[in-house]
């Protein structure tokens, strides 16, 4: 069965489940998208690899990769495999460099893991036809404009107003400090800001 390689477009807060955050995965020849509901610690885990944001303590899928790395094996890839009653499953890919496992894993673990080995996401023809959907001109405009992660709430614009006005000393400050409490979504609009300055 032939693979069809997708990208990841955007990550924002669910508008059907509250606490949960909508995945989006683009084909890369295409203009279908596959939107995965996940968890927020998943989307987090995403998010801050995106991002490229060190936590001070390793996540867990960090601590795959060092584990993977310790052990002489690395992922090839990540398939979204299947959907069933509306849930995606995935395998993740492993290679020693002499035998290939497969792992089986939950779509947004396999993608946190995935990014930190920075290989390609596959799925197959039937999961688009099935789950997908057609974006238009203008989704595709507002993809461009708007990266991983997003948000729309007041508090994250009033959050940025902030941080317009302070020092970059304070800027860097209040970036250990979100990092030492792991709020790694505040960190990332700092270093936004910081980097803008520079």
């Amino acid at each position: 069965m032939e693979k069809i390689r997708l990208e990841i477009l955007g990550l924002s807060p669910s508008q059907s489940q509250s606490g949960s955050f909508a995945l989006v995965l683009g084909e890369e020849y295409g203009n279908r998208r596959l939107p995965i509901i996940i968890g927020m610690f998943e989307a987090q885990a995403i998010a801050i690899e995106i991002e490229k944001i060190v936590p001070n303590r390793p996540m867990t899928h960090d601590l795959f990769k060092s584990f993977a790395d310790k052990f002489g094996f690395t992922v090839r890839e990540i398939v979204i495999s299947d959907l069933r009653e509306g849930i995606f499953f995935a395998r993740i890919v492993c290679t020693d460099g002499t035998r290939e496992t497969v792992v089986d894993a939950r779509p947004s673990d396999a993608i946190a893991i995935g990014i930190r080995f920075n290989v390609q996401i596959y799925t197959y023809e039937s999961i688009l036809s099935e789950a997908g959907i057609t974006a238009s001109a203008t989704d595709e405009a507002e993809e461009q404009e708007e990266l991983v992660p997003q948000t729309t709430s007041r508090s994250s614009r009033s959050l940025t107003e902030q941080l317009k006005d302070m020092t970059y000393d304070e800027l860097q400050q209040s970036l250990d400090e979100a990092l030492k409490k792991e709020e790694y979504e505040k960190a990332a609009k700092i270093r936004d800001e910081m980097s803008r300055r520079n």
